[in-house]
């Protein structure tokens, strides 16, 4: 189990990003949130086994509108009895 934070630049907002995430975390049985930042950056903590983590990028990737141009990524720390994935 992991937790990350990423930062995602690209063409990713106004084009489902949000909602994508969210239905992936559920169904790879991730936890955490997403959001939208001012500068046009998507933002999200994102907790789960690490191949989960990376099927919810593809997923959202995957996106007909989504271009992730870029990521800056860091570990956290795991946050116990966390429950769902909320977008912000």
């Amino acid at each position: 189990m992991v937790r990350k934070h990423i930062i995602f630049y690209g063409s990713v907002q106004g084009v489902g990003f949000r909602w994508r995430a969210r239905n992936a975390a559920e169904h790879f049985s991730c936890t955490g949130w997403v959001k939208n930042e001012w500068d046009g950056s998507v933002s999200m903590e994102i907790q789960g086994e690490e191949e989960d983590i990376d099927r919810v990028i593809l997923a959202i990737e995957k996106g007909t509108f989504v271009r992730i141009d870029n990521m800056d990524v860091k570990m956290l720390p795991v946050v116990e009895r966390e429950y769902g994935f909320r977008t912000e």
